[in-house]
């Protein structure tokens, strides 16, 4: 196992959150770097390098949603919004703008970590075993390829295609049962939101992203397809290979 800690940056106005923060995750081995406030922050992660982002979505002066939107459009570190609201529309837009989770204040810490444990096996997938070689279970579908041990999702000219976590754990469960109609509330729990202030309209927000991500035309989609009154429907043409693959740093 690399010996390189993975690092978190924590942003929020809140000195007691920081503070639990810095000290939970210390103790289980992170590295965590906090700030009051996002200024500078785009420079910071250029220098810095984090893996994950915690960041507020209430900041003096700021909006972290917007925050959000202008990391993502530069990086594909991991983003967990933090948030007191209980207003699901929020939690809607963060999904919208790329986050990959988010956490309702006051948080549980274990919570919170399974929570970082999961986004970091979208954006560090095994990095200790990169020049590896391994048998992988990939699901193909229309000249895409999807592995779920890699997570992992190549488009037809073998280029990766970036998912935050919610948009492949929604693949993978349409891809795994093609032909299968699933109701929201399945897909909710598929993405890990059960027993948590959303509704349906979460699922819809991610369910549009990952089709502007995988379909020709997102507004006529081909492979994801509505059933009125019900959910969704994956109607690709499914097989699935046993590819043996190399990695490259």
């Amino acid at each position: 196992m690399s010996s390189q800690k993975l690092h978190i940056l924590a942003i929020d106005d809140d000195q007691s959150i920081l503070l639990m923060i810095s000290r939970y995750f210390e103790d289980e081995g992170f590295r965590v770097s906090t700030a009051e406030s996002a200024k500078g922050l785009l420079d910071r992660i250029q220098l810095d390098k984090p893996d994950v982002l915690l960041i507020d979505i209430v900041l003096p002066g700021e909006d972290g949603l917007q925050v959000a939107r202008e990391v993502r459009a530069q990086s594909d570190l991991g983003i967990i919004m933090l948030t007191s609201r209980p207003d699901v529309v929020d939690h809607i837009v963060a999904l919208e703008l790329g986050a990959d989770d988010y956490v309702v204040k006051p948080f549980n810490l274990r919570e919170l970590h399974a929570r970082i444990k999961t986004v970091l096996r979208r954006t560090r997938p095994d990095r200790d075993k990169l020049e590896a070689r391994h048998c992988d279970d990939v699901i193909c579908f229309d000249g895409w390829s999807l592995s779920a041990e890699r997570r992992q999702l190549r488009n037809p000219l073998n280029r990766e295609v970036p998912l935050t976590t919610g948009e492949f754990d929604l693949l993978l469960a349409f891809a795994s049962r093609p032909g299968r109609v699933f109701d929201r509330d399945t897909l909710m729990q598929v993405t890990h939101r059960r027993g948590r202030e959303v509704f349906d309209r979460t699922v819809d927000a991610q369910v549009a992203r990952l089709r502007k991500k995988i379909e020709a035309a997102p507004h006529r989609p081909a492979l994801i397809k509505s059933v009125r009154g019900i959910g969704y429907v994956f109607t690709g043409q499914v097989s699935r290979s046993q590819a043996s693959i190399r990695e490259h740093g």
